[in-house]
């Protein structure tokens, strides 16, 4: 896997740790994840009780073709129909560690993508890298993708979304800390600090400062990156089985919900709605259909084509289960065609894949 090059697929706390798995690559032994693709996320949902809530509606997952969330209504696709339900009704299966996210769009990915500030059927794409814009400006240039203008009515909508989940959750934060919670990868410590506090922490501190706590995102970065592959996460929070070896801190080092470098997080990134980019544009692929302008699977069969990158991390479905999603890694074009669209609920997204590699 050294020489290897990945592109991943994820929300915003899952490129949180793909970016500290890399960056704390001596603590945690790194990855082949070489780009990161963010998606725009206001909150993601539990499988299990998405299922229920579905069920107490008469609804089959098997019957549902698209799920979508537009202008603050949960609409459910159907055949013959579109059923549309209030978002407040999604709190009863919104995963509650999206209540202290303040990432609406991704800021550390190199490409961001989302359907928020752009017209129906094109996506907005935050480039923040050389190499995101290179992958972009290729596209353009070649054709695969079509342009349209920003528009400034549509920008300032996507920034005060963003705004309002930045607002709310801080307020949520703060809640927390009040209350004896302790929100710590929003605690502003210097990187000397961090190493000091990180190098004292092993799965058992990362069981009582997060996932007790009830931040865990469940990415599975923390199993990953595990040498002695003691840590779990199968459909629950993650566990330990053994004893942790002496000195290793890396699960602690990759949690996205743990201390951050400010090379990492930025502590003015919530003062900036959009992140620091370098260019954003309005796109939709020429070729492929896919959910808000097939612009993710675009960029993915670009790199396989490239050859910029010997796989990609995505996520499918899984075949028994409808709409439950599952974690692939994968160089099959098909196969990205076949996981386009948006599943809504949480996964370990790509580090379980790696680590079965």
């Amino acid at each position: 896997m050294v020489n290897e090059k990945i592109a991943m697929v994820g929300t915003p706390c899952q490129i949180i740790a793909a970016s500290k798995i890399n960056y704390y690559g001596e603590k945690t032994g790194g990855s082949s994840i070489d780009l990161k693709i963010g998606l725009f996320c206001m909150e993601n949902f539990s499988y299990t009780y998405l299922k229920m809530f579905l069920k107490e509606k008469n609804i089959d997952l098997n019957d549902v073709k698209e799920f979508r969330i537009e202008n603050n209504k949960f609409k459910v696709f159907l055949d013959d129909e579109v059923q549309e339900f209030p978002i407040s009704q999604t709190h009863s299966f919104k995963r509650k560690n999206c209540d202290i996210c303040t990432d609406y769009t991704s800021n550390l990915a190199d490409i961001s993508v989302g359907s928020v500030g752009s017209p129906k059927g094109y996506s907005t794409v935050i480039v923040r890298t050389e190499k995101g814009s290179n992958i972009i400006q290729d596209l353009i240039s070649n054709d695969l993708v079509l342009e349209e203008p920003m528009e400034e009515k549509l920008l300032n909508l996507l920034k005060r979304v963003s705004n309002k989940k930045i607002n709310t959750n801080l307020e949520n934060i703060k809640i927390r800390e009040n209350n004896s919670h302790p929100v710590i990868y929003k605690r502003m410590v210097n990187d000397d600090e961090i190493t000091q506090l990180s190098d004292e922490c092993q799965f058992d501190c990362l069981n009582s400062d997060v996932i007790k706590e009830g931040a865990c995102v469940l990415c599975g970065s923390c199993e990953f990156v595990c040498p002695i592959d003691i840590i779990h996460i199968n459909e629950r929070k993650p566990f330990k089985k053994g004893k942790c070896r002496e000195g290793c801190h890396a699960c602690y080092y990759a949690c996205p919900r743990t201390f951050s470098s400010d090379k990492i997080i930025s502590k003015d990134l919530d003062s900036k709605p959009l992140g620091e980019y370098l260019e954003i544009y309005s796109l939709k692929s020429d070729m492929n259909t896919g959910q808000d302008g097939g612009i993710v699977s675009e960029i993915l069969l670009y790199l396989l084509d490239k050859n910029l990158v010997d796989s990609v991390l995505i996520v499918g479905e899984d075949e028994n289960n409808p709409w439950k999603p599952i974690p692939k890694l994968t160089s099959s074009k098909d196969e990205v065609l076949k996981a386009k669209g948006t599943k809504y609920s949480t996964v370990p997204i790509g580090f379980k894949a790696l680590k079965s590699k």
